[in-house]
């Protein structure tokens, strides 16, 4: 199996880049090198159509996972057009290819499509309605798939954080070891997600893929198990850097609500996704927060 990976260097990129290397041949993609080895690494900047279609043709891909995005969620209020480039208009030329060429594409969304105004977890039936430019946006690369009517599968997830990268665990231990107390905001919720088991579960569904070439469409939701605010968050991660060395104290904290940290974009306060559908679909079950968070602090530790 030929298999396309975009977005490579970045948290998710990184846990399938190894995985995915076991399945076939691995053409990873990113605008710079992933921090891990590897000898079929290509630079890609996926706005350039031309670049991205010579290489679709020189790869031929049997499967594209996509994790090629554009995160930046405040900076996209004023960016709506780098953000609806990478987020919508690059995943819908690959379901094109992918259609043309009877080609698999695994692609990922998030839970900022939903307004964040539920009381209960968000079924993939229940309406969407960003509040966001980047909402919006990812939004549209669903909907690109969808018309494409290629053989895809979209997973959508939420706080997904890693050992690497730019995300809220390496953020909180970095203000912890400067000695601040932290204001935190505990009026949002939602599931945290470590990287590796978002990989994990993306594998599970391209192996099902080859068993029942014939398995349908649709989007899926992942997340781990737990719903936690950032402020408890940011308390189990402090907790276990303790208890892991990579903290003397854990810093002192207060709970605030976010409108203590005005921000260009909105953010959900309810994230929390319903993970039903793909546990039937697939067999995926949400792997634990609380050990996974543990084996992610231990992998910073082992780094320090």
């Amino acid at each position: 199996m030929n298999i396309l990976l975009t977005g490579a260097a970045g948290q998710l990129g990184t846990e399938l880049f190894p995985l995915l290397s076991l399945r076939g041949k691995l053409t990873a993609t990113d605008r710079s090198k992933p921090a891990f080895s590897t000898g079929n690494w290509l630079e890609l900047d996926v706005s350039n159509v031309a670049m991205l279609e010579n290489l679709l043709k020189r790869s031929q891909p049997d499967l594209i996972v996509n994790t090629a995005a554009y995160t930046a969620v405040d900076q996209a209020e004023a960016d709506s057009e780098t953000a609806f480039m990478v987020n919508a208009e690059l995943p819908a030329r690959l379901a094109a290819w992918a259609k043309r060429n009877d080609a698999r594409f695994l692609h990922y969304s998030t839970d900022y499509v939903f307004d964040g105004k539920a009381s209960r977890p968000y079924s993939e039936e229940d309406p969407t309605g960003p509040q966001s430019v980047y909402g919006e946006s990812k939004l549209a690369g669903e909907r690109a798939l969808k018309d494409a009517a290629c053989k895809y599968a979209v997973l959508r997830t939420s706080w997904v954080y890693s050992s690497h990268g730019k995300n809220f665990v390496l953020s909180m231990l970095d203000l912890a070891r400067k000695g601040l107390s932290l204001k935190i905001v505990d009026d949002q919720q939602g599931c945290p997600t470590w990287a590796k088991n978002l990989a994990l579960a993306s594998v599970a569904v391209i192996e099902d893929w080859q068993a029942a070439p014939a398995k349908s469409s649709g989007v899926f939701h992942y997340c781990d198990d737990r719903t936690l605010s950032w402020y408890a968050f940011a308390d189990r991660v402090f907790s276990l850097a303790v208890k892991a060395g990579l903290l003397e104290n854990a810093p002192e904290t207060t709970p605030v609500p976010s409108s203590e940290f005005p921000q260009p974009a909105e953010r959900p306060k309810w994230s929390v996704l319903d993970t039903t559908r793909i546990t039937k679909a697939f067999n995926i079950n949400p792997a634990s927060f609380e050990g996974s968070l543990k084996l992610v602090i231990d992998e910073i530790r082992t780094r320090a």
